[in-house]
């Protein structure tokens, strides 16, 4: 499989994958469908090492830091906004790991 080569290629210990919780807590379809990704990915290698990560509130934080910090327009901002959340919940998941 592609992701478990480009892990190896780049020496990932495992991966983060965001859950969509809603603000009241609860867990959607979103959040089923990405624990049953990972599911799916454990059935593929079982000694996949796989962290959940609430990403409430990423997008609303990425976005103010484009439109604060950058004044980045709408349309600049659709394109950056993915990117940046995933890297906001990384982030986040390695500054946890860190303080353990």
């Amino acid at each position: 499989m592609q992701l478990f080569n480009l892990m190896e290629a780049r020496a990932a210990a495992g991966l983060v994958i965001g859950l969509p919780v809603n603000m009241d807590g609860s867990e959607g379809t979103r959040c089923q469908s990405n624990r049953a990704f990972a599911r799916n990915l454990l059935r593929l290698k079982n000694d996949l090492l796989i962290a959940f990560w609430d990403e409430r509130l990423s997008t609303v934080a990425v976005n103010r830091v484009l439109i604060d910090e950058f004044d980045a327009s709408r349309s600049k901002r659709a394109d950056l906004v993915d990117q940046m959340a995933a890297s906001w919940i990384l982030q986040g998941a390695l500054e946890r790991l860190r303080n353990l």
